[in-house]
């Protein structure tokens, strides 16, 4: 992801959200699963993961869908069309370290864009995957 930084204003966690391209995190959001450990957890993965705009992936706290969707309250200019009323999550999420610094990818221990890649894994970890 490419930072619109301007040399003479400085970035700062109140200013950081107007310079983030595409307002990365209201383009999705994500929902923690249990840790799949037996076939059966991974083929529910694998229907989930078959559905459009759907990721799988694990990092340091755990596995998670990630559904790509856009907040239908951001506007076109990348700002939040119901500020003054948005939800509680919305309010209390720090930006001081967020997707304007670093991608969120960058912490995935384990990423599956796509049934094909989950699938392929299933069949490393479960020698008996097609049985």
């Amino acid at each position: 992801m490419k930072k619109t930084k301007l040399p003479d204003i400085k970035i700062t966690p109140e200013n950081k959200c107007s310079f983030c391209p595409g307002s990365r995190c209201c383009t999705y959001f994500t929902q923690q699963v249990e840790t799949p450990r037996s076939k059966y957890d991974f083929e529910h993965l694998l229907w989930q993961i078959s559905h459009e705009n759907v990721n799988v992936y694990k990092d340091e706290d755990g596995w998670y869908l990630m559904f790509h969707s856009q907040c239908t309250h951001l506007l076109k200019d990348g700002r939040c069309g119901i500020y003054e009323i948005r939800p509680e999550i919305c309010r209390v999420y720090e930006n001081d370290y967020c997707e304007y610094d670093e991608p969120a990818e960058e912490g995935f221990e384990l990423f599956f864009a796509d049934y094909k890649a989950l699938h392929k894994y299933c069949k490393k970890r479960f020698r008996k995957w097609e049985r």
